[in-house]
């Protein structure tokens, strides 16, 4: 009965995306042999998370509020679009970006069945026109639905007058962007250019 107890919990950490078993065992043994207020705080803050965490009504961010707190106190000129809410976590270790994000949930992925209508790209549209913005930062994975997203919105949007630019190189093809360092984040972003 103890070893079913002990392989559930072990299980649950394996359901974790990049948890292998002797992790898993690792992670199960240390809330076994750590005090009871540890664990309860540990499981509390997993049922507040799944309780209180939604997507904030702007942008599509992770937030405890309808309007998450970089929608609310940024630039809503500048648009930094990305493919899903983890990414925002990866661009804003750059610290130097002062606009606001756009979560598409997703890319165009016709090997996915995944088209333009299965994406967040009709609400990218209207913040373009209700916010009267200036620039779209594509900030999708470099890799082939990343670089055919980018360059489908970049088409939409330019008859509108809307510069349209993608991070530069140095992040590699091919990779996800919420595994980019700082520094290499902050060269992309520095270094945009504009998608014709």
């Amino acid at each position: 009965m103890q070893e079913d107890i002990i392989e559930k919990l072990i299980e649950q950490f394996r359901s974790l995306p990049g948890v292998g078993y002797k992790t898993a065992q690792r992670y199960a043994f240390s809330i076994i042999e750590g005090k009871d207020e540890r664990a309860k705080r540990f499981a509390d803050a997993i049922i507040d998370a799944k309780s209180k965490i939604k997507f904030c009504k702007e942008c599509g961010n992770f937030t405890d509020k309808d309007i998450c707190s970089i929608c609310e106190n940024r630039n809503k000129k500048i648009i930094c679009v990305v493919k899903e809410p983890k990414d925002i976590l990866a661009m804003e270790k750059v610290k130097s970006f002062d606009g606001v994000y756009h979560v598409l949930f997703g890319t165009i992925s016709p090997l996915e069945n995944k088209g333009p209508d299965d994406i967040k790209i009709k609400e990218l549209l209207h913040r373009v026109q209700k916010d009267n913005v200036e620039e779209v930062i594509m900030a999708t994975n470099p890799d082939v639905e990343g670089d055919a997203t980018a360059m489908y919105i970049a088409k939409i949007l330019k008859p509108l007058g809307v510069k349209v630019t993608r991070l530069a190189q140095g992040i590699a093809m091919g990779s996800e962007l919420e595994y980019a360092d700082e520094v290499t984040l902050s060269k992309a972003l520095e270094a945009r250019r504009e998608i014709n």
